[in-house]
């Protein structure tokens, strides 16, 4: 099936589609060992060799999409050089090289996007697209009202202010807090990172929430496919609204 050259490129989750037409401009392209410069032709990757800044791009695979509940003890990466379980080993039966959305540490479980589609990977994780991610945290440690008022308007961290947060108290567990908190951002650990900021440590964390999604009754470790309606609240997300318009 033809498609732009810079869709191509985007789909192959080398770049977003605009930096994928800067790329194009630039000279960085070719197709059949012909270097093209201009936006807007069509072509087919099953039928041409596309070569980005000199590596061919394979041939597309069928994009998949799946939501992943993940459990605590799992990377959430593609390989791990040290052997360790990654989230892909819960997804044996995908063959297609597939890439999680974002991280969670290592402890950190729950809602988990896996795809193949780069550009809606790069759109979700962009940060003018602000898409949120919920998270139901544990917490040790006495929450006042001056640490919530921390929490919603922005804490220090070594790597700057963090974005106001939406935090909502829940019924209190044993002697642990229950909070929920919303943000946009994607830092590292970053959710531990504010907690300890205001001098509480989180011992469990989950995911429960991102770009609209719910795990609902998936259970830990489990995965399924996404439904059309759920992929296209996400394009919209990640600003891929017209994307079909733009072939």
């Amino acid at each position: 099936m033809e498609e732009r050259l810079q869709k191509i490129i985007s789909g192959a989750g080398i770049a977003s589609r605009r930096a994928a037409e800067q790329m194009i401009l630039a000279g960085r392209v070719s197709v059949d060992g012909r270097v093209v410069t201009e936006l807007g032709t069509k072509w087919d990757a099953a039928l041409h060799e596309i070569v980005v800044d000199g590596r061919p791009i394979g041939r597309q695979e069928r994009r998949v999409y799946f939501l992943l509940n993940k459990p605590k003890g799992c990377l959430s990466s593609a390989k791990d050089d040290r052997g360790r379980k990654t989230v892909l080993d819960l997804l044996p039966e995908v063959r297609a090289r597939v890439y999680p959305v974002g991280r969670l540490d290592y402890q950190t479980e729950g809602l988990l996007l896996i795809t193949n589609d780069g550009a809606l990977m790069q759109g979700l994780l962009h940060p003018k697209y602000e898409v949120e991610k919920t998270y139901l945290a544990e917490v040790d440690g006495a929450l006042t009202e001056d640490k919530l008022k921390m929490l919603r308007e922005g804490v220090p961290l070594e790597d700057g202010m963090t974005a106001p947060a939406k935090v909502r108290m829940l019924p209190e567990k044993g002697r642990f807090s229950q909070v929920e908190v919303t943000i946009h951002e994607g830092r590292n650990r970053q959710v531990r990172r504010m907690f300890a900021a205001v001098g509480c440590d989180v011992r469990r964390l989950e995911r429960v929430r991102f770009a609209g999604l719910e795990l609902g009754e998936l259970a830990r470790g489990r995965h399924r496919e996404l439904t059309e309606s759920e992929l296209a609240k996400l394009r919209a997300l990640a600003g891929m609204a017209d994307e079909e318009g733009k072939r």
